[in-house]
């Protein structure tokens, strides 16, 4: 069953690639507890089928970048972008989207946060394996509060505008 408002975010590894070393944190991926980072905080969180997939990289994230000053006046502390790809994937990605500094591109190369909340999506039959389905979520301290599903092939419900306006 997929998550839900008010269920808490599980714990799960994902990972980050940093073009920069910062703050005890290497250039490789590094390992983040999902549930430890969400921790006190109020989290937009994003995910989508896949890297460079064209309504991902045309709309999707580039929503999420633009709108980063409008969450953060609202109260949100961080946007993430999961998807089910590498770090390394995320990281050039998000470079070029231009989303460092404005949305964390978390990797979750082997769908463990992805199957643990219900939103695996099995793209097999397209060669592209398992990957999430597309969703925009806000969670504070852990808690989910909204949960914003698109049915597959489609982008309506979890844009960056939609998730502003239920701040």
């Amino acid at each position: 069953m997929a998550i839900q408002a008010g269920d808490k975010l599980p714990s799960s590894t994902v990972y980050e690639f940093f073009h920069e070393e910062t703050g005890g944190c290497s250039l490789g991926p590094n390992a983040f507890d999902v549930q430890k980072e969400a921790a006190g905080k109020t989290v937009a969180i994003l995910a989508l089928p896949g890297a460079y997939t064209p309504t991902c990289s045309a709309k999707h994230l580039p929503g999420f970048v633009q709108q980063a000053a409008a969450f953060r006046s609202k109260g949100v502390d961080e946007i993430w972008c999961v998807s089910v790809n590498d770090a390394f994937v995320m990281g050039a990605w998000g470079k070029e989207q231009g989303a460092n500094g404005k949305v964390r591109m978390l990797a979750d190369g082997a769908a463990e946060f992805t199957r643990k909340i219900g939103m695996e999506l099995d793209l097999t039959a397209r060669g592209m394996g398992v990957r999430s389905q597309r969703y925009s979520m806000l969670v504070k301290n852990g808690v989910v509060q909204v949960v914003n599903l698109d049915p597959p092939g489609t982008f309506e419900n979890s844009t960056a505008e939609k998730l502003l306006s239920q701040l």
